[in-house]
Order: C-alpha cells, then structure tokens, then sequence
C-alpha cells in the first residue's frame, strides 16, 4: 500500500507566514455539458503544513465538503505556493497560489467515478458508508482514462 503523500521536500518556513490558517474563496469559469457558462466556486483552508480542508459550492461536485493530506511547495517565498494532494476517490488536485497576484491555477484529474457520479461524491469522509463508495470511484476507469480540468 503506497502513503497518502510522499514527499522529502521540508515544507519552507515562510510556510507559517505566508499560507497557515489561510482560507480562500475562488471562482473558475467553466461550462455545463451544453455549454451553458457555469461557475465552479470552491473554498480552501489552508488547515496545516500537511492538510487542506475544502469546500465545493458551485459547479459539478456541488455539495462536497472534505479534507485531504496535502503536500505544500514554496516556489517562490511570500508570492507563490504550490498544494497537492490525492482525493480516496482517486482524484488528483494541484493547485499553485500566487498571493501578490491573488489568483489560484490548478489542475485536476477527475477519476471517472467521481466526474460520471458528483452526487454520490457527496457526504463526510467520516462516515464508513461514504468513505467506501468513494474509495470505489478510484477503482473505476483506469489512470490513464481521468477527466482532466485545468482552470485559471
């Protein structure tokens, strides 16, 4: 069994500074399947140097709230931040935080469980239910077949 994240890379100093205890609120402008526009709202905690809490208020994982084991990377100290981490669902989110300029730019790969099935993506990892259905979305497709999203 491989750990939640595998990193040898200390977390920079400034991290406590500059990130800790930091939430963000953030847009993405997307499209439905029609092509309709659509906003992909998300809210990020910063939590700890090797946590991010996360909330999904818009777009098609509408409804998800979850925390995850992150690792951080400091490219640049006091302007800008990189956060990955691997969702149970399969999912990978890397995200990169310029804080003079105030934008987020991430990157996502969507196991196709979780993008064919966002409602069942609902609930609390805490739940021995939930957690189980959506370890199951990683065993469908294989890593090859993620739905990627790269937003700005």
């Amino acid at each position: 069994m491989f750990p939640d994240v595998f990193t040898h890379t200390p977390v920079h100093p400034s991290f406590t500074h500059d990130v800790l205890d930091t939430h963000l609120i953030y847009d993405y402008d997307a499209a439905d399947s029609e092509g309709n526009p659509q906003k992909w709202r998300y809210e990020l905690w910063f939590f700890s140097a090797n946590r991010v809490v996360y909330a999904v208020y818009g777009g098609p994982m509408k409804g998800r709230q979850n925390y995850q084991t992150c690792c951080y990377q400091c490219i640049r100290p006091g302007e800008i931040w990189q956060c990955n981490f691997l969702e149970e669902t399969g999912t990978f989110v890397s995200l990169i935080w310029d804080i003079p300029g105030k934008t987020i730019t991430s990157a996502v790969a969507f196991s196709k469980g979780h993008w064919d099935c966002p409602a069942e993506a609902q609930g609390d990892k805490r739940n021995p239910e939930d957690f189980a259905r959506w370890r199951g979305f990683a065993e469908l497709g294989m890593g090859a077949g993620k739905v990627e999203a790269c937003c700005a």
